[in-house]
């Protein structure tokens, strides 16, 4: 008994992923502008809500360490308690953005990207200060209210950039887990 052949698209001759799970049915290669665009919107979100998290953890550490009961142990030693700050919000923004931001990319190697992720950290907080520095030392702005603008709205705004972009590009470019993918609208 010979059964009539059946078409064969260029998708199931090339081997492409792009098949629907009911049936033989294909979807097509790009998804709709619109879906790309909520995607984006989401981790987006996601990616803000983490970093003011981050933003809390940091100055909530800082203020415990330096000014608990008045004088906290690191009163003296601001700086160091800075860097204990900002550590510990970087391990905390770290997951936050693995698991919910980025959490549609698996990753087989973790050490690389906290390594990464850590360097990517360090840069940002350059592009912060060199923004300060720009403000005090080029344009001699010294007042708080250019400080404010300069190192903590545009110098922030500029990092956030560098940091999605650097994240979603070189720290969590695992593959993306299709799964997750079905599962958003």
């Amino acid at each position: 008994m010979s059964y009539p052949e059946q078409p064969v698209s260029f998708s199931e001759r090339s081997g492409s992923p792009h098949r629907s799970p009911i049936g033989d049915q294909e979807q097509p290669a790009d998804e709709p502008l619109t879906a790309k665009v909520i995607a984006a919107l989401r981790r987006g979100g996601a990616f803000l809500v983490v970093g003011a998290i981050g933003f809390l953890v940091d100055a909530g550490t800082y203020n415990l360490l330096v000014f608990w009961g008045g004088e906290g142990v690191l009163y003296p030693a601001p700086l160091p308690a800075k860097i204990i700050a900002i550590a510990v919000a970087t391990v905390v923004t770290y997951f936050g953005n693995k698991w919910w931001t980025f959490g549609h990319k698996k990753s087989d190697n973790p050490g690389r990207e906290y390594l990464l992720y850590a360097l990517f950290n360090v840069v940002a907080i350059g592009l912060q200060l060199g923004c300060l520095g720009f403000s005090r030392y080029v344009l001699d702005l010294s007042s708080p209210l250019s400080d404010n603008i300069s190192g903590t709205l545009i110098g922030q705004i500029v990092a956030v950039v560098f940091r999605y972009f650097a994240y979603d590009k070189f720290v969590f470019v695992g593959s993306s887990d299709k799964s997750a993918n079905d599962k958003q609208p």
